[in-house]
């Protein structure tokens, strides 16, 4: 994991030791979350290799976009915004989750990664909700793209992420990667977990 316990190693305030057994835990309680989504919509994601996980419980200033090798059961994770509906004051947490057209949240639930194309914010992936709580993702264009209102510069100067209009935003590089990784028809799922 990027930051988090092995940057507070690092930093002397909790052992190294500490750290790493936490990291490890927290991988494994990832890996099982990703494992019971997966168990529920199996049929509906034909490449169960990689899960993707939004942990909206977690502050945007804090790498809470996750990466999960189903295999090896290694964890990657990157910041992420949330939409602006889901956090009217710009606290930096997600209040609310919202499916309703027009209401710029962030949507829980299932989601299967759909085709890449290139439109307003470049290089981005269409998601497809599977889910009640996230059924209007197609029609709301929910996706998976770039902004320039994510990185650790936004969290220096403001201390949290800019927000999107309910769009897994995320700076250009991690983007890039997330898109390499997670690829078409898999499973990206969001909650608070």
């Amino acid at each position: 994991m990027k930051g988090g316990l092995a940057a507070l190693a690092g930093s002397g305030v909790i052992s190294a030791g500490a750290a790493f057994a936490a990291e490890a835990d927290s991988g494994q309680r990832l890996v099982r979350i990703a494992k019971r989504a997966l168990e529920q919509h199996t049929a509906q994601i034909p490449f169960q290799d990689r899960v993707g996980l939004a942990d909206f419980s977690a502050p945007s200033w804090r790498p809470r976009f996750h990466l999960v090798d189903m295999t090896s059961g290694k964890v990657s994770s990157f910041l992420v915004a949330h939409g602006r509906g889901s956090d009217p004051r710009h606290t930096g947490l997600l209040q609310k989750f919202s499916n309703r057209p027009g209401s710029n949240a962030t949507s829980a639930g299932a989601y299967r990664t759909d085709a890449e194309y290139v439109g307003k914010y470049g290089r981005s992936m269409r998601l497809e909700g599977l889910d009640p709580e996230n059924s209007n993702a197609y029609a709301r264009a929910i996706v998976i793209h770039a902004a320039w209102y994510v990185g650790d510069e936004m969290i220096e100067k403001y201390g949290k992420l800019g927000r999107s209009e309910g769009c897994f935003a995320f700076c250009e590089d991690d983007r890039n990667e997330v898109l390499a990784r997670l690829g078409e028809g898999r499973l990206l799922y969001a909650g608070k977990f």
